[in-house]
């Protein structure tokens, strides 16, 4: 019953998908406006079949159905609730199925709130771009990804249970969802630059209409890749938290073209420059995602994120290939349209440093694109097997960061079109201070080295920079003025500089022994008193865990090594010393040689400040929260001078194609410099195609 409600459901999403997908062609290239509010039904019957093949395979996991060759082979009775649950996105199928619902959500939210537009022609080409890429992703469902799948299994039979990695820590649960609501979000951008592209709707009107979809798939991927770096230090047993992996990049490129979107959508917006630029970095952000996907299900990579076995790998090469090769081309046919109306009047300007930081978060990307995907290319040409390890990744993008770090102090401060030397020196005078004095603390505590300390000045710098906007902020408008993009970004930039200096610590600084203990036994470490007290056994319905209890600094922790019933593999599990300053991780790296558990092999690593990567985590996503909402706003009279440049209104098969509707240019009460020096009041935008 559970295959077929689940094949029933993906059916009906493919054939929503492909119906509402034929008819907006046919509506919109005839022009027939009336036909393209008929796409809503089709997006919601693909929402329904998403829903029930998704309740289809849960119901079937939590019922132990081993009759689905899902269950059979991922599924067990001795599985606990939660990871039971989570098994969903623990394969490759399931994490399909969880895309498309994710998806599908994300198009039900767009159709309600363009309800009362959805006879717009760029609504109408959004919402077949999305169903486009819905049906897609219902074919591999029905096709080469089909979890559904029947099996017939004998007597007493039993399924393996997931990866015993992907059973070993409740993170597992929420890592993966946040991640595709972020990585599947950018899918809503990206439609409707394709829209504005198609219809020839080139002014900022678009850019208005997705401005908190893009923030919000962001911060979504944000959370996600902070919970993805977390459960590996907390699950993978070797002490880091991100070890350039792979997988691990493909969830870092798109975050990076879309963090430099985000900052150079602002220049479109305000000077009406960059339009090819961002319609290029929310198609290559959306590219990533498919290409991410490609990595991480085709079985190219070794990686224990990754699906080591997959037969979807050359339909979604062929996705990304198609994906890029139609963006490219909508670009290039608008290229003369796509003209900025305005120039860069100065490199020290805000619209200069927002160029500089694209060029280096372009550059970023391609560093960690070059070195994920040049093994393959090797091997694909000369079958020759050749690893990019941690140490070219470090070389190459810490100068990067370093620079990033130094362009989030000065940019905030600019002014749009000029700053003079005085103005720069007033307003950098204490960020300035605050960077000096986080250098000569990290001295006096006994930092040394090039690289941290100037990780550690810069960041002081930025934060100086951040905190100074924010506390001007509020000073003016209460805590209310923290609410709006340019303060919330500003909360986001003191998560990241938390990050970048919690990982310039913990990645300079860390102390690592390796200790065989009898019971009784204590050494130092790092100023840490360790002992190695004992050992138990404990039993569970999916493993058994033989921990070592270890006594540091009093109190009693225990890493362990999990035998799974299931699949007999063992998997260690570190047991981390937490504090604000620092962390004390162990593992234990080889079991108790006798039954008394006397002597036991703990490895020891003590590194600086870790805990501070997971609150700057929980900052960002905070600043992203509250600058997606609108703090106080005062608006400008609208006249032909000032009013934003106005959109295209003809679309290709007919005349008449409802414009999105100009609006006041709006702004916080608080000017981006957050001085009151009146040189960050609104100005003309020019007004051109």
């Amino acid at each position: 019953m559970n295959a077929a409600l689940g094949t029933a459901g993906v059916t009906l999403g493919l054939a929503a998908s492909v119906g509402g997908a034929v008819t907006l062609v046919v509506a919109l290239v005839r022009g027939k406006r009336h036909l393209i509010a008929i796409g809503r039904s089709y997006v919601l019957l693909a929402l329904l079949g998403a829903v029930v093949a998704f309740a289809a395979m849960e119901r079937a996991l939590i019922t132990r159905d081993f009759t689905v060759q899902y269950v059979a082979d991922n599924g067990s009775s001795t599985t606990p609730a939660l990871y039971n649950v989570a098994t969903l996105w623990a394969a490759l199928e399931g994490s399909i199925l969880l895309w498309v619902l994710v998806l599908t959500g994300y198009m039900a939210l767009v159709v309600h709130k363009f309800r009362r537009r959805l006879d717009d022609p760029l609504v109408g080409w959004a919402m077949l771009t999305m169903l486009v890429v819905s049906g897609f992703f219902f074919f591999l469902l029905l096709g080469p990804a089909n979890p559904f799948t029947a099996f017939d299994p004998p007597a007493g039979f039993d399924g393996p249970g997931p990866n015993p990695l992907l059973q070993n820590h409740p993170l597992m649960a929420f890592h993966p969802p946040a991640l595709y609501l972020g990585y599947v979000g950018f899918t809503v951008p990206f439609a409707f630059a394709v829209a504005a592209l198609v219809t020839g709707r080139l002014g900022e009107g678009w850019l208005m209409e997705t401005r908190r979809w893009t923030l919000f798939a962001w911060g979504f991927l944000t959370f996600g890749i902070v919970l993805g770096a977390w459960w590996s230090y907390e699950v993978l047993n070797w002490g880091g938290y991100w070890g350039w992996d792979p997988v691990e990049n493909a969830s870092l490129l798109p975050w990076l073209t879309g963090t430099a979107y985000l900052h150079s959508v602002m220049v479109q917006e305000r000077r009406g420059m960059l339009r090819v630029w961002n319609l290029s970095l929310l198609c290559a952000t959306f590219s990533l995602t498919i290409l991410g996907t490609f990595l991480t299900r085709s079985g190219v990579i070794a990686s224990v994120h990754a699906f080591t076995e997959g037969s979807i790998g050359a339909w979604l090469l062929g996705f990304f290939g198609l994906t890029v090769a139609v963006t490219l081309g909508l670009i290039g046919w608008r290229g003369d349209r796509l003209r900025a109306p305005g120039r860069i009047d100065s490199p020290a300007s805000r619209e200069g440093a927002f160029l500089a930081n694209n060029v280096l978060f372009a550059g970023f990307a391609f560093v960690v694109l070059l070195g994920t995907v040049f093994p393959l290319l090797v091997e694909a040409a000369n079958d020759d097997q050749l690893s990019v390890g941690s140490p070219y990744f470090d070389r190459m993008t810490i100068p990067i960061g370093l620079t990033l770090l130094f362009l989030m102090a000065v940019a905030p401060v600019l002014p749009w079109r000029k700053a003079s030397t005085e103005l720069l020196s007033q307003r950098l005078f204490w960020p300035a201070w605050a960077g000096t004095a986080a250098v000569v603390v990290a001295v006096a505590l006994g930092a040394r080295g090039l690289a941290p300390l100037l990780a550690f000045g810069l960041g002081g710098f930025a934060a100086g920079a951040a905190v100074r906007q924010v506390v001007l902020a509020t000073r003016r408008q209460g805590w209310r003025g923290l609410v709006g993009r340019t303060n919330g970004g500003m909360v986001v930039h003191v998560g990241v500089v938390l990050i970048a200096v919690a990982m310039a610590a913990s990645g300079s600084y860390d102390t690592e022994r390796e200790l065989t203990m009898e019971v009784g036994d204590s050494a130092t470490v790092a100023g840490h008193e360790i002992t190695y007290v004992g050992a138990r056994t404990v039993e569970q319905p999916n493993k058994t865990s033989v921990r070592a209890q270890v006594s540091v600094d009093g109190q009693v922790h225990e890493p362990a090594i999990n035998r799974f019933t299931q699949t007999n593999q063992s998997v260690g599990t570190p047991s981390v010393a937490t504090s604000l300053t620092e962390d004390v991780y162990l593992t234990l790296q080889q079991a108790p040689d006798d039954d008394a558990g006397q002597t036991a092999a703990i490895r020891v690593i003590v590194q600086p400040l870790v805990t501070w990567l997971w609150i700057g985590g929980v900052v960002m996503v905070g600043g992203t929260a509250l600058a997606a909402f609108p703090g106080r706003r005062r608006r400008n009279p609208v006249d032909p001078v000032s009013a934003p440049v106005p959109d295209d209104t003809t679309a290709p098969g007919g005349a008449g194609a409802a414009p999105v509707e100009p609006a006041a240019p709006e702004r916080d009460v608080a000017p981006a410099d957050g001085d009151g020096t009146g040189d960050d009041t609104p100005e003309p935008v020019e007004v051109g195609t």
